[in-house]
């Protein structure tokens, strides 16, 4: 599994249609988590790459009625904190 994550700048706040909409995106086989950030008008949108792309993950988010103003660069999600090192 290769996990990404992009980011959505938005136009407008979402509705609660919009709100709901992109909740059903999060039943979609791949899609990981939705986060919003209301100061920053952005939408982050952790996918798994192996099952998903950048171009499908955009046309579930537009699908869902959010107006989305620019996609900002992708970001490679951090790796688990599993390999901790021992004290």
């Amino acid at each position: 599994m290769t996990t990404v994550e992009i980011v959505y700048r938005y136009a407008a706040p979402p509705t609660e249609q919009v709100a709901l909409a992109l909740a059903c995106v999060r039943d979609v086989y791949g899609i990981r988590h939705l986060s919003f950030d209301g100061e920053a008008r952005t939408l982050r949108v952790e996918f798994d790459a192996t099952r998903l792309n950048a171009a499908a993950v955009a046309s579930l988010v537009r699908a869902a009625g959010l107006e989305i103003e620019e996609d900002l660069p992708q970001l490679a999600a951090p790796a688990p904190a599993a390999a901790a090192t021992a004290a």
